[in-house]
């Protein structure tokens, strides 16, 4: 009985064996291989060091333009993109105070130089009066002397000699006031030019407040805002026209203070801008602000940009606001990278296939990092000396068997 039983249980193995045999065979031939793939080993590399700073594109140059007098907008020559050039008209404001102001200052000074005019008559007059009056004043003191010898001598009577000494004593009289008039005449006249210089100081300053009311550009640029409108009163200090040097432009970035140490002015920096379709462009490192942002720790690092543009043009498509990334070198890494066609995507997930020591491709997940070029930082999901599918991971599934 012993022996039938266990002359059941050896078939009964024997059958299971079989079948095992059979099924895995039958797995086997049902693996799919999948031929002309290329596969590489994944291999760390050396790779210069990028530390990202993002920032804000800034006009070097820009002028706020305001009214310096009183009066309402007559004339808006411009608007918001125009391009101008130095000297440009750009607004009218009414004038016609400033030109009254400047009529009445002008025959302030007409009348002033007309007093010059009669003072310098008066002088002329007062220096010939007195020479006629020296004159007399002269004849009458040597009259006085000889008939003061004559007295002397007893041969005039006191009488006569009094009538000269009083002619004399008027002479004189008559050269000092001759003297006190010129003095006055040349007193008035120092009046009368310190009346011109300020007649003229007025017609000047009405001159620049008539100026005042044609506004020009003070440099070649483009208009970024415009508060001028026609009719407006503009008052002194009001903004009317905000123009920016389109020429030059500058990344103004917030930078760690981590990385600050090592940042220099002149530093060359490419800078990528979003409004040239991430165009990278060369820039290079013009000033440093040293105080940092208590609640960001972060610096203002201020970088020139040289953009090219077109022929007949100047940085069409630049302009104040625009974000850009300025990409400053940070030393050197050691890490794995990949080419983006070596990468799946299935949604927000990315995987590579790796090949195991069967020539079996498993879809694993990874996680990436930075972009160097052409290829793609691998972050973690890879190790050193694996194989994956470099080229063809359209052609391949979970688990084909993958041949060169």
């Amino acid at each position: 009985m012993n022996r039938i039983i266990i002359l059941f249980i050896c078939i009964f193995l024997l059958l299971c064996t079989g079948g095992c045999a059979k099924e895995e065979k039958a797995k086997a031939e049902k693996v799919q291989a999948v031929n002309g793939i290329k596969v590489g080993t994944v291999a760390s590399s050396t790779v210069e060091d990028i530390y990202e700073a993002v920032g804000t594109v800034r006009s070097k140059t820009t002028s706020v333009l305001s009214s310096r007098i009183m009066g309402k907008v007559l004339n808006v020559h411009v608007r918001e993109g125009n391009r101008v050039k130095t000297g440009q008209l750009l607004v009218e404001i009414d004038d016609r105070e400033a030109v009254v102001q400047m009529s009445k200052t002008r025959a302030g000074e007409r009348e002033s130089k007309n007093m010059l005019q009669e003072v310098e008559k008066n002088i002329k007059a007062a220096e010939s009066a007195k020479g006629a009056a020296q004159a007399s004043s002269d004849l009458a003191k040597a009259t006085f002397n000889r008939y003061q010898t004559l007295l002397e001598r007893k041969s005039v009577s006191r009488q006569e000699f009094d009538e000269v000494k009083a002619r004399h004593q008027a002479g004189d009289a008559e050269v000092n006031r001759a003297d006190e008039m010129i003095q006055s005449l040349f007193a008035k006249k120092g009046q009368v030019l310190a009346r011109i210089e300020q007649a003229q100081a007025d017609v000047i300053s009405a001159q620049l407040t008539a100026g005042y009311s044609r506004i020009t550009s003070p440099m070649n640029g483009i208009v970024v805002s415009k508060q001028a409108e026609i009719g407006i009163m503009a008052a002194p200090g009001m903004p009317l026209i905000s123009i920016e040097d389109n020429s030059r432009y500058h990344l103004e970035t917030m930078v760690m203070e981590s990385q600050m140490g090592k940042i220099r002015v002149g530093n060359p920096v490419q800078v990528v801008i979003d409004a040239l379709d991430r165009m990278v462009i060369p820039g290079k490192v013009s000033e440093i602000i040293p105080i940092a942002d208590p609640a960001t720790r972060k610096a203002t690092v201020k970088i020139d940009l040289a953009f090219a543009a077109k022929k007949g043009e100047i940085n069409p498509v630049l302009r104040s606001g625009s974000f850009g990334k300025a990409l400053f070198p940070a030393g050197q890494r050691t890490l794995i990278m990949l080419p983006p066609k070596a990468l799946i995507r299935r949604g927000q997930l990315l995987g590579v296939y790796v090949i195991d020591s069967g020539n079996i491709a498993h879809l694993r997940l990874i996680q990436t990092g930075k972009s160097y070029g052409d290829q793609i930082e691998v972050v973690s999901g890879l190790r050193e000396g694996e194989k994956i599918v470099i080229e063809g991971i359209e052609e391949v599934n979970e688990g084909n068997r993958v041949k060169e």
